[in-house]
């Protein structure tokens, strides 16, 4: 593939992000990607608020996710067009401001309408890790990564638990006014701290778009690395879905609040991803990838034999979370270093195909727990991953 010289390769060396700019970037990483999860443990209140049926809101509260992947694929290549600073600013502002119009809103139209635009915007986190690829010289790009990675990791992880606790404390309509605050102050930021050089376009936005589709299946290491992204989050996301569900059903029968507690599990996963970013600038992106689906293999055997051991379950859980998410850095960081002139559009196809597994894997849970039981949904889990495991092997080839 052909790479086109740009200002910071032309001098043989990147930038490279200061430590304010790395923890601004983290930090709205981390609270850009929660806000997709914080009002899921509040339906009932949101249904009474706006005088809507729970199955209404049980609707909207998807609205952020088909918004996520809007913004997967319109937003996140601006980031190889516009000026880092203004464009995570502009963007963190107005995540803000869709959060306000969710937490003013009267009914359902003007939430389902500030929950899109928040949750387009909350691709911000995909926008920040790739300007920390391309901001990053190759000895140290799986570190960086994995830094924003942690980020958006602790987002997932920590969304729903942060969101609950301060709904139960201030309602939640105070509670997006909360995050939306959070986000104009890290908007601030990163208008102060991430770097304001001009990046000039090298193709015209609509082209970028529309070369999208093409661009996953023109490059074969980009499509071995999305198609088996898809398979590993198809995996993480049916476990956790059916996993909430299982355990509010007998013999389990556990009430909501103690459910939220087992995402815990998962802040493993967030430690484990900067780690994971080092030993792929060290080892190589394709060990740490294998050895971190064979961890997660391993664990769903595991899971789908201890849904009623609290002890393994939970230990299994974090190492399961722990794999995949250092499968993911390590993924990520290989896809963001096969062209360093366009990061950011590589970026966003990786992660639209990867988003696609992990919304189909949400959708299919439940279903999935009522035909084949927690050992079934186990199962097919896993073989997701096997075959994630066979794309790996077989993509390793292609560079």
């Amino acid at each position: 593939m052909t790479q086109i010289l740009t200002p910071e390769r032309a001098t043989g060396r990147a930038p490279g992000l200061g430590a304010a700019a790395l923890g601004a970037s983290t930090l709205a990483a981390a609270v850009a990607t929660a806000t997709s999860y914080v009002l899921q443990p509040e339906l009932s209140d949101v249904a009474a608020g706006i005088g809507a049926s729970l199955s209404t809101v049980g609707i909207l509260a998807g609205v952020p996710i088909a918004g996520y992947l809007l913004g997967l694929a319109l937003l996140v290549p601006l980031a190889d067009r516009v000026r880092s600073n203004r464009l995570i600013a502009a963007q963190l502002s107005l995540l803000g401001a869709g959060l306000a119009v969710a937490a003013a809103a009267p009914n359902p139209v003007l939430l389902a309408l500030g929950l899109l635009v928040a949750g387009a915007c909350a691709s911000t986190g995909a926008q920040l890790s790739s300007l920390a690829g391309r901001y990053s010289d190759d000895a140290r790009r799986g570190r960086t990564v994995g830094t924003v990675t942690a980020g958006i990791s602790a987002g997932i992880v920590l969304g729903r638990i942060l969101g609950g606790a301060l709904a139960d404390q201030f309602g939640w309509r105070l509670m997006l006014v909360d995050f939306a605050t959070a986000c104009v102050l890290l908007g601030l930021a990163a208008l102060i701290t991430l770097p304001s050089r001009p990046l000039p376009p090298t193709q015209r936005y609509a082209a970028v778009l529309a070369a999208l589709p093409r661009l996953v299946w023109a490059d074969r290491a980009l499509r071995f690395a999305a198609l088996s992204g898809a398979l590993w989050f198809f995996a993480f996301s049916l476990v956790w879905v059916g996993l909430s569900l299982a355990l509010a059903r007998p013999p389990v029968s556990l009430p909501p609040s103690t459910i939220g507690l087992y995402a815990l599990a998962g802040l493993l996963g967030m430690v484990v991803t900067r780690f994971a970013g080092r030993l792929a600038d060290r080892f190589g992106w394709s060990r740490v990838v294998i050895c971190g689906l064979l961890v997660t293999a391993a664990c769903t055997a595991v899971l789908g034999a201890s849904l009623t051991r609290p002890v393994p379950l939970l230990v299994a859980l974090a190492l399961f979370d722990a794999g995949l998410f250092a499968a993911q850095v390590a993924n990520q960081s290989r896809v963001l270093g096969l062209d360093p002139a366009r990061p950011a559009q590589l970026n966003s196809a990786y992660m639209t195909v990867y988003f696609v597994g992990g919304a189909t894997g949400t959708a299919v849970g439940g279903l999935v727990l009522s035909w084949a039981g927690w050992p079934g949904l186990a199962a097919l889990a896993a073989t997701a991953l096997v075959f994630a495991l066979v794309l790996v092997r077989v993509g390793v080839r292609t560079r």
